[in-house]
């Protein structure tokens, strides 16, 4: 059985996740701005991987606001 940890996100659920639009996050992946792979030629994510990447997006943001 696939845990919740390493259940594969369609682009529907990283969208309400990170309340973006999905044609966002379909543009974010063609991009390589978010981690992203495709199976059978459609777009994929990990939680874990998404959940890193966020917390490094708001690190890089935090030190953005310090320097002002």
């Amino acid at each position: 059985m696939i845990s919740n940890k390493d259940k594969l996100w369609t682009v529907k659920e990283v969208a309400e996740y990170l309340q973006l639009d999905e044609h966002t996050i379909y543009r974010m992946a063609r991009e390589g701005k978010i981690p992203a792979f495709k199976v059978a030629n459609q777009w994929r994510f990990k939680r874990e991987m998404i959940e890193e990447w966020l917390q490094r997006q708001i690190n890089t943001h935090k030190k953005e606001w310090k320097k002002r």
